[in-house]
């Protein structure tokens, strides 16, 4: 239990180690890891080869001297005399011993078994070899490899000898210097594939260091630019392969140029709010301070008490204005005709307030269950309603309704004010933008939610014209299919 404790906190140590390096490597570290093992093998599979090829040539070439020497004990058998006569060729053999580096047996037999000449337990081939057709065959012969030539014969002109008569003659020598020999030439097969593997790898770094350059020089221009310098990054002399990656860098560069402008233009924008808010107050505590009557004080906190409303109401549209722009899109299902109701109970007072008649339309389908993100829907619909009951005339009305199609889903908020032209729908929506009714209640930020609410939800925001009488008919509509909600989840 112990070891096996110990085995898995070492995997687990080499695990971390492995991928520790691998986050540190470099392009050229990688490289080798994954080209070495499979050169290795390559060159693992060749040596093998390279001996295989040098074992069939040292074969080849040894094989034509035991065939040599069979020819030549074959030159000496006669049967002249009408029996079975043998001169063998010992200073051959004496050269053979000399040459394969170890001693060489011989065997002549006659197939009725009584002539046997030489080592008698020299093993036989495996088949009994044709007549006339030399065989060659590997043997082991007291501990010892052997390669051995087989020959048989006809044998004719003997006396009282079967016609079918023959001889088997066998010579063997040791494979010690056939062996010798072939390890040689895998030696020698070996270090120059290991020169060559050396060779590969280092001109496998130089090159990738030489196409590697251009990342490098790109690294250095992007090091040595100033934090705010987001210009565009010139590609034209990298590679091919480089260029997608640079162009993705200038795509996400004017992202954050895009970015920072807008960001830029909010704080500008917003910064002149707050400081209008806060030039208003400063103004009427002067006024409040340089009057001794009364009733003009209680003037002059009355108007403070609705800037400071008018101040509490614009920071939290802007906070809002930063929450949809940045906050992340939780798509779960969504009761519309609740939330309707719920927006609808939290504004009635201020509707009542000024005779408003606000009421919900109902839907067609008992229930009407959306995909969205609650919280942000509410505050859209939060912001549609109050601009409308901002700029809806005392005993108007306005109406809220929710309704879906085989495509996309809607709220909607129909009033019965002003209305807007066609222009002014066309630039509502944009932040600090105000219709030319909206007097002192709005800050053009209200509509701007909206809309970056409904961008969020891969939707849109819509202005139209009420289609009975003057009036403004806001639409929020965002998709069904759960792909086009899936894709903005995230700011």
């Amino acid at each position: 239990m112990c070891w096996k404790r110990i085995k898995r906190r070492a995997q687990s140590t080499g695990g971390r180690w492995l991928q520790r390096w691998w986050r540190r490597s470099t392009l050229w570290q990688r490289l080798a890891l994954w080209l070495l093992p499979a050169l290795l093998l390559v060159m693992s599979l060749e040596l093998w080869m390279t001996r295989q090829d040098a074992l069939a040539a040292a074969n080849a070439a040894y094989d034509r001297s035991l065939l040599g020497a069979l020819k030549s004990i074959d030159a000496n058998i006669s049967t002249a005399s009408g029996g079975l006569s043998v001169e063998l060729p010992y200073r051959m053999f004496e050269f053979f011993e000399l040459t394969a580096s170890g001693q060489v047996f011989f065997r002549v037999a006659t197939s009725d078994g009584l002539v046997e000449l030489g080592s008698a337990d020299l093993p036989e081939p495996a088949q009994p070899p044709d007549l006339a057709t030399p065989v060659f065959y590997d043997a082991v012969y007291f501990g010892e490899p052997l390669r051995v030539a087989a020959y048989r014969r006809a044998l004719g002109g003997v006396q009282d000898a079967p016609s079918q008569a023959s001889v088997l003659l066998q010579i063997g020598e040791s494979t010690r210097s056939r062996q010798e020999f072939s390890d040689r030439f895998v030696r020698g097969a070996m270090r120059h594939d290991a020169l060559v593997l050396l060779l590969l790898l280092s001109g496998s770094a130089v090159v990738l260091m030489v196409a590697l350059r251009p990342l490098a020089r790109l690294a250095r221009e992007v090091q040595s630019r100033s934090a705010n310098d987001l210009t565009h990054i010139d590609d034209g002399d990298l590679p091919a392969d480089v260029r997608p990656l640079v162009a993705a860098v200038n795509q996400q560069m004017r992202r954050s140029q895009e970015l920072i402008a807008v960001q830029r233009e909010f704080l500008d924008d917003a910064s002149h709010q707050l400081r209008t808010h806060l030039t208003t107050l400063q103004m009427q505590v002067d006024y409040a301070r340089r009057t001794d009557d009364a009733g003009q004080v209680r003037t002059a906190l009355d108007a403070l008490a609705n800037e400071i409303g008018r101040a509490t109401r614009s920071a939290q549209q802007l906070l809002a204005l930063g929450r949809s722009d940045t906050a992340a899109v939780a798509m779960v299902p969504v009761d519309l005709q609740a939330l309707l109701r719920a927006v609808a109970l939290q504004w009635l007072p201020q509707a009542r307030a000024k005779r408003i008649d606000l009421g919900l339309q109902p839907s067609a389908a008992p229930a009407l269950v959306a995909v969205g993100d609650p919280g942000l829907l509410h505050e859209a619909l939060s912001n549609l309603v109050a601009n409308a009951i901002a700029y809806t005339p005392v005993q108007g009305s306005i109406t809220l309704s929710a309704s879906a199609d085989a495509h996309d889903w809607s709220l909607q908020v129909e009033d019965s004010g002003p209305g807007l032209t066609e222009a002014e729908r066309a630039a509502l929506g944009q932040r600090f933008r105000r219709g030319a009714n909206a007097g002192q209640g709005g800050f053009g930020l209200g509509l701007s939610i909206v809309r970056t609410i409904a961008q969020r939800h891969g939707g849109h925001l819509l202005l139209a014209a009420r289609s009975a009488g003057p009036g403004l008919h806001a639409m929020i509509v965002w998709p069904r299919s759960t792909a086009a909600a899936d894709t903005v989840g995230a700011p």
